[in-house]
């Protein structure tokens, strides 16, 4: 979308995460040097994942604060905030469009030239739909029919098109490659870095994301949101955690996520996360969250009465570091100042911030860990609403106790330290019980526990649903008038290199700001 140039962008086992992204390779793909369509596949895989940059950015420095899964007092956590940083709020459209989209592209054409099995189209087709799901969900209208297509067709301005007409297409691909897909193995096989080429999970996967999708239509269109519902259920979804849609990462394919740990120390779980786990005795409290390694020592300062100086540091253990009762979430919209503002009492100095809790570096945050897309837990908890909405599904008390089953159960794919034990899980549902009188946003909540560290999905199904109940922030100098934004916003370059397109897109949405809502978020 940004360059006027189309770049196949095949970095395909190693596909890095240097915030300078990755150099423009203009391949033609009608000539017989084409690579492979399964080396393509694996590279789609991992640019679907993508690299530090963006989700640095758009997932952790905005979702991540926004959704108050996690808090900072660093200036540049935006989201944190309310403000706006627009090279931050776009990062998602500038690595998507170069690397996943126009490579999605380009192997979609490919298969078509060389006839492929019908099954290798429907993979590609899944895949596209996730990308393009996951870039108007975040921003709204964006370049759908003509993205990517500068080499194929010549077209080097795409236009916008609108959220009301790329969602319908979405989930009639999704309902054309489940039609497609049978029960073997696709001859991309190996290559599928995610199924490892079996067919009926990515049945499953294509009816999962049609649930998702027509979930998403619920306050803008709820016959066509029961129908799609309908459709995905009785095509058949994901039954168990064996059908997870993620990529696992290694040590030459590093999370991207993963990577923003390593770099930035910043980030504390939000207290709305922390609060939530500690007030239901959730077990996955320590999976989730642990102190720093280090406990620092304040001093007040003998020449400067009420400051309060760093005086040593003592190394915590792991016991310590995993104590329940030790954890403690940072509230969210606050800088360091405003924090220490709030507790000077040395015997208490809770504005040190190695006193509060932060996303479990002994576990979750490694670069080896897994990308998670969609999970099972998310599609028990869609089938509970169906039920709760349309009376779809069967029982919605059965499908929310097995999606915080799942959910608790997803965390061993980090490790056998995310091993929560059946007796824990057990004890957890009969102390929380479901309850039908306040179904829909119990579940929802449960959803967004389930979705920590996704926070493209966290994000969505919160517009979606409005749960949970967030309370927002009203830091100085935000741009939303203390309101949590509703979506991200366009490429700043989008105004000079297609200046017409933007204005149309402008035009056609409103303003190109954190507060405008995407067509299928009405009020």
């Amino acid at each position: 979308m940004k360059k006027s140039i189309y770049i196949l962008m095949f970095a395909l086992l190693s596909v890095g995460a240097c915030d300078d992204g990755f150099e423009d390779l203009n391949v033609n793909p009608t000539k017989p040097t084409q690579v492979a369509a399964g080396n393509k596949l694996t590279a789609v895989m991992k640019f679907i994942s993508s690299e530090r940059y963006d989700n640095w950015r758009a997932a952790m420095i905005y979702q991540s604060t926004m959704m108050q899964h996690v808090a900072t007092t660093a200036g540049y956590w935006s989201g944190d905030k309310y403000t706006w940083n627009k090279g931050y709020a776009s990062s998602l459209l500038d690595r998507y469009y170069e690397n996943a989209i126009k490579s999605i592209e380009d192997l979609t054409f490919q298969l078509e030239e060389e006839e492929a099995p019908e099954e290798m189209k429907a993979i590609v087709k899944i895949l596209r739909v996730f990308a393009y799901s996951r870039l108007t969900d975040l921003y709204g209208d964006v370049p759908y029919s003509e993205a990517g297509k500068a080499v194929i067709e010549g077209i080097f301005l795409p236009k916008y098109d609108a959220q009301s007409e790329i969602y319908p297409d979405l989930l009639n691909e999704l309902e054309e490659a489940s039609a497609a897909l049978g029960s073997g193995i696709s001859e991309f096989g190996s290559a599928d870095v995610i199924y490892n080429g079996d067919q009926a999970k990515w049945k499953k996967l294509a009816n999962s994301l049609m649930l998702r999708l027509g979930l998403r239509l619920i306050k803008v269109d709820p016959t066509a949101s029961q129908a799609w519902v309908t459709k995905a259920i009785d095509g058949g979804v994901m039954t168990s955690n064996d059908d997870i849609f993620y990529l696992q990462h290694d040590a030459d394919n590093k999370n991207g996520i993963g990577e923003v740990f390593t770099a930035d120390g910043n980030p504390r779980m939000s207290d709305t996360f922390i609060n939530l786990l500690k007030d239901a005795n959730d077990p996955r409290l320590t999976v989730l969250a642990s102190l720093p390694a280090q406990k620092i020592i304040f001093k007040e300062d003998p020449d400067n009465p009420g400051l309060f100086i760093e005086d040593f540091r003592e190394d915590r253990t792991v016991e310590e570091r995993l104590d329940p009762d030790a954890q403690r979430g940072l509230s969210n919209g606050q800088d360091l100042p405003m924090l220490q503002e709030q507790d000077v009492d040395l015997d208490n100095l809770f504005s040190n911030l190695n006193d509060y809790s932060e996303p479990n570096r002994l576990l979750i945050t490694s670069e080896t860990a897994p990308m998670i897309f969609q999970t099972y837990a998310e599609v028990e908890f869609m089938l509970a609403e169906a039920n709760v909405r349309w009376g779809l599904a069967g029982d919605a008390e059965t499908h929310y106790n097995n999606g915080v089953t799942a959910a608790m159960k997803q965390l061993s794919l980090y490790g056998d330290a995310g091993i929560i034990a059946d007796a824990d899980i057990a004890d957890y549902l009969a102390a929380n019980p479901y309850d039908s009188a306040n179904a829909l946003e119990q579940i929802n909540t449960q959803y967004w526990a389930a979705t920590f560290l996704n926070e493209y999905e966290s994000f969505s199904n919160w517009r979606r649903t409005g749960f949970p109940a967030l309370t927002p922030v009203n830091y100085p100098g935000n741009v939303t008038n203390g309101t949590i934004p509703r979506r991200l916003t366009y490429s700043e370059s989008e105004q000079s290199n297609n200046p017409d397109n933007y204005a149309a897109v402008i035009a056609a949405q409103g303003p190109d700001v954190l507060t405008t809502r995407v067509w299928w978020d009405v009020e």
